[in-house]
């Protein structure tokens, strides 16, 4: 499911949302990700800095631009969160950066065990339904 990302972009970005439900979302968390996961993209921002050494401070600094965690903290809307725990595309640490420096206070997180990038599928679809029938 692509666009997972942007949602927390679109969650920062504007201001007169109603709710947001970032699944899974991708490209938290720069510096983490890419020291916990080989999964592309990460896996590309080391192997530019075996080649382009001394440059770590300037690619993190340049991604953060890029870094759903910096657009989670404009967050104004309440928002529902999920990560899956086997995720190596989205680490789940990298999610919950994003979900802890989320700028609402009404904001809650499904964590699914099991899983992998394919999240809560079918079942998170329903508690989305679910929470957005809540709160609108």
């Amino acid at each position: 499911q692509p666009g997972r990302g942007i949602t927390l972009a679109v969650g920062g970005l504007v201001p007169d949302l109603v709710a947001v439900a970032p699944d899974v979302p991708f490209l938290c968390d720069f510096p983490r990700a890419a020291t916990v996961t080989d999964r592309h993209p990460y896996r590309e921002i080391g192997l530019f800095l075996r080649t382009h050494r001394g440059r770590t401070e300037d690619t993190l600094r340049t991604l953060s631009y890029f870094d759903g965690v910096h657009f989670a903290a404009r967050g104004s809307a309440p928002a529902l969160f999920s990560t899956a725990l086997e995720d190596a595309t989205c680490p789940p640490s990298t999610v919950f950066a994003a979900f802890n420096n989320w700028g609402h206070e009404d904001r809650e997180i499904e964590v699914y065990d099991f899983n992998d990038h394919e999240g809560g599928g079918p079942y998170q679809e329903a508690a989305k339904l679910r929470w957005l029938r809540s709160r609108l």
